[in-house]
């Protein structure tokens, strides 16, 4: 397996056992002991899967999924917690996690969960390599834009924002989420940056870019990219 998970523990007991047992699974693992922690290696470093305690010093566990599920993050969060609770549970889940594991718990019932948690990612980023709206080709395998029969340069930036807004076509993207998918989390622009490269994009790819039909603004949020006619 080449996927990897983030640990963000503070028991070094617990920790030191999910680590060892991911890697046996064939799992990539790094870690972290305090919410500070956390929450930057969860920005940086871009973690298939997040094994997320709830109470940790610095920064709790759910704060840490707040911020991600604000900045746009959507990677899997199995939050582990010794509140059993229902209305722990509804509140994270209502934050966005993916799952929730009661402390203490069987390892093999984490293990299994882990599991059915990347194989819903891996179906859902099994996508065409190939989208196409209006005379618009864009091929995401070969980096490759095609207007009407004939290819169109583009930098290698204006392809990532492209390609982003082709993920799940029809969902409003915030600049800022642009800005930290395309550009990393701790680039130091602004969003008049992702302003600018759409106005690119829709001079080289829309028929009017005055009347985009395709590449679209959101107004208060972003913008989207729409296959058909707006």
């Amino acid at each position: 397996m080449d996927e990897t998970i983030l640990v963000i523990e503070d028991n070094e007991a617990l920790r030191e056992g999910l680590v060892l047992n991911l890697v046996n699974r064939g799992y990539r693992v790094d870690w972290a002991v305090d919410g500070t922690e956390g929450m930057r290696k969860a920005l940086e470093t871009r973690p298939d899967l997040i094994i997320l305690d709830i109470v940790l010093p610095g920064k709790s566990g759910l704060d840490i999924l707040n911020e991600l599920r604000n900045r746009g993050r959507s990677v899997p969060v199995l939050v582990l917690s010794g509140r059993d609770r229902t209305e722990h549970k509804v509140e994270g889940l209502t934050i966005g996690a993916d799952d929730y594991l009661t402390k203490p718990f069987e390892l093999p019932e984490l293990l299994a969960r882990v599991e059915a948690i990347l194989r819903r990612r891996r179906a859902d980023h099994e996508e065409p390599p190939r989208v196409v709206f209006g005379s618009v080709v864009v091929d995401r395998s070969l980096r490759r834009v095609v207007v009407d029969g004939v290819e169109v340069e583009m930098s290698a930036k204006e392809f990532d924002v492209l390609c982003l807004l082709t993920e799940v076509p029809g969902r409003p993207r915030t600049r800022e989420e642009i800005l930290d998918r395309v550009w990393g989390w701790d680039f130091e622009g602004t969003p008049r940056t992702v302003d600018n490269f759409i106005v690119s994009l829709r001079q080289k790819l829309e028929e009017d870019p005055a009347k985009p039909r395709h590449i679209l603004t959101v107004r208060g949020v972003g913008y989207k990219l729409a296959l058909g006619n707006p």
